[in-house]
């Protein structure tokens, strides 16, 4: 009993005793945010001003030229397929291709793809010679510098334009010619001849389009007369045996499969293409 009322006794005052390096709870935040307040933080770097887009001086020579090169060349990228089109073979041979397709009934063989691809490498192959020239006389010495681009452009017209004027006059139509040339120049109507020279390149584009229309429709009225024969024959035959319920055009296929098939169609189709073309 004595013995516990001397322990209880001789611990209260270690109880009472607070150790001095103990830190206080919540202490330390306060003296964080007294720091704070008393010594403030240095401010973040401020960020780089962006850089405006900046158009390039048109007033300088140099850079007006690569401008204006980068404006034509993206015309001209743009413009490609049209130029294809109107001032080359492909016309022609695309529209023959596609009425015997239409001639032999096959609906989408060969797909239209394998349709326009064959056409293009046609075109490359007609239009060799003569983009071999344009090569010659006119991109190969403007990339040498020998000559500059307008006059490398008017060269590059030249082998184009006598193509052109060289397919339309075997097609004979030259009336096309001067109808696009009357309405170009009002002047000219009166006249019954003009040179070559005379006619611009704006009218002999459109006329040569319409020469080379004129031209594929009639090489594919020549394609679709066979066929045309096979399904006025078979629909006689058919007619006579009591068979009008039955399409003729579902027994021709065959046959005009079969028929172009023996005859080596494509081989007679694509030479003649190709050599309807005045080099």
């Amino acid at each position: 009993m004595v013995l516990a009322v001397w322990l209880a006794l001789s611990a209260a005052p270690a109880l009472g005793q607070v150790a001095p390096n103990r830190p206080i709870p919540g202490q330390g935040a306060i003296n964080q945010l007294t720091r704070g307040t008393e010594e403030p933080q240095e401010a973040p770097p401020a960020p780089p001003p962006a850089t405006s887009l900046q158009l390039p001086d048109l007033r300088n020579r140099e850079t007006f030229s690569a401008a204006m090169q980068l404006i034509i060349l993206l015309t001209v990228l743009s413009l490609a397929p049209a130029i294809l089109v109107m001032m080359t073979s492909f016309t022609r041979i695309v529209i023959v291709l596609s009425l015997l397709r239409q001639a032999m009934g096959t609906q989408q063989l060969p797909p239209n793809q394998i349709v326009i691809g064959l056409a293009l490498f046609m075109t490359f192959i007609v239009m060799g010679p003569t983009w071999q020239r344009v090569n010659d006389e006119a991109l190969q010495p403007y990339l040498n510098g020998e000559i500059d681009q307008a006059t490398a452009l008017v060269r590059a017209q030249q082998p184009v334009r006598q193509f052109m004027l060289a397919q339309i006059e075997a097609g004979g139509n030259d009336e096309d010619v001067f109808l696009f040339h009357e309405f170009a120049d009002p002047s000219a109507r009166e006249r019954q001849q003009i040179s070559s020279d005379e006619i611009g390149t704006m009218t002999l584009i459109p006329a040569f389009v319409l020469s080379e229309l004129k031209t594929a429709f009639l090489l594919g009225f020549k394609v679709y007369l066979p066929f045309l024969i096979i399904d006025m024959v078979i629909s006689a035959i058919l007619i006579s045996m009591g068979m009008m319920m039955l399409p003729p055009v579902l027994i021709s296929l065959p046959f005009k499969i079969l028929l172009f098939v023996l005859v080596d169609g494509w081989r007679l189709i694509v030479g003649s293409l190709m050599g309807s073309f005045v080099m």
